[in-house]
């Protein structure tokens, strides 16, 4: 009852919450504005369901044709484009900056070697896969450099420093792997609907023009990235198997440790045992050291000495039975 009251409280006071948005125009143009809700349905024309989702903090991967937007969630990128604009509604964020500049440059600046000029939505949507797949590529290197860094002084000196570096790679390549799995499905999707991509030739749709022949065109768009977001992912899939083999050779290490303290243990343990055995007889026979029998014959000197000695054979007997049983190396 008192949220509702509160809701009510704001429609009336006209509280309204905006976003900061870049729109960059068919011709190059650039433009930042605050915008609200209902402005940016009215000046897209795209549902609400689709524009709560892309401002849910839980929205997954989108590449959506729609009517008359293509609305595109993919990575930190959330933007809707239609025939003549394109709106990205987290202009705030620094990582938007690199892109809105790609995107200016591609439109003032058309490809030379491309003999088919693209429609103004297909330049906006290879500029948002092309920021997202760059930016996954760039961290997968950076993180593939890291990992060797930290997996080749972890196999040189194991301890906890170094431990600690390779669990903090092992979770970024875990978070990386899923966010470029999430773009690569997206794509897949995408290239698997023909209908979905049809929707999204917005130009071909103001001129009433038909899209299905030229689809082929869209397809090797996605498809292309398609190739590179799988090299991303072949490089993380390299990274982890490193990591693989770095915990074997690295369980390898500790095992042998262990092996060679549990070796190490069982010598001094059995060393113990005679040395224990020792002193007891020598214990015995010098409680009676000032009978005649000692002091006429010297047997003491004897006595020590051949307790040594058994002791000696003792342990040497052990230490090959130990090996014969393959219980020492």
């Amino acid at each position: 009852m008192h949220e509702m009251i509160m809701m009510m409280n704001r429609r009336r006071s006209g509280i309204k919450r905006e976003w900061a948005v870049a729109v960059v125009g068919a011709g190059g143009e650039m433009e930042s504005l605050e915008a609200g809700k209902q402005e940016i349905m009215r000046r897209t024309r795209v549902a609400a369901r689709d524009l709560r989702r892309m401002l849910s903090s839980s929205s997954r991967t989108t590449i959506a044709g729609r009517e008359c937007a293509i609305v595109i969630n993919l990575e930190h990128i959330k933007c809707i484009i239609t025939a003549n604009e394109a709106l990205f509604l987290n202009s705030r964020d620094p990582s938007l900056v690199s892109l809105l500049h790609h995107l200016h440059n591609r439109i003032i600046l058309p490809s030379s070697s491309s003999t088919n000029i693209l429609p103004f939505e297909f330049v906006a949507l290879e500029a948002c896969l092309h920021a997202s797949c760059t930016t996954l590529e760039n961290l997968s290197n950076i993180l593939q450099q890291e990992a060797h860094t930290a997996f080749y002084k972890l196999t040189s000196e194991i301890n906890i420093l170094n431990l600690e570096r390779v669990r903090q790679i092992k979770n970024r390549l875990l978070a990386l792997t899923c966010r470029a799995h999430k773009v690569r499905d997206e794509l897949e999707r995408l290239l698997d609907n023909d209908e979905n991509m049809i929707e999204m030739y917005l130009t071909n749709k103001l001129r009433s023009e038909d899209a299905v022949s030229n689809v082929e065109e869209l397809e090797m768009l996605l498809g292309a990235y398609l190739v590179q977001i799988g090299g991303t992912l072949n490089k993380l899939f390299t990274v982890r198997e490193y990591a693989e083999e770095t915990e074997e050779y690295i369980k390898a290490m500790l095992k042998e440790k262990q092996d060679k303290l549990l070796q190490m243990a069982v010598r001094v343990g059995t060393a113990n045992v005679i040395a224990e055995a020792f002193i007891t007889v020598v214990g015995i026979f010098t409680i009676n050291i000032h009978i005649d029998l000692f002091q006429k014959h010297a047997l003491l000197p004897w006595i020590v000495g051949g307790c040594v000695a058994s002791s000696i054979f003792l342990y040497v007997s052990a230490i090959v039975w130990y090996r014969h049983k393959h219980l020492l190396d």
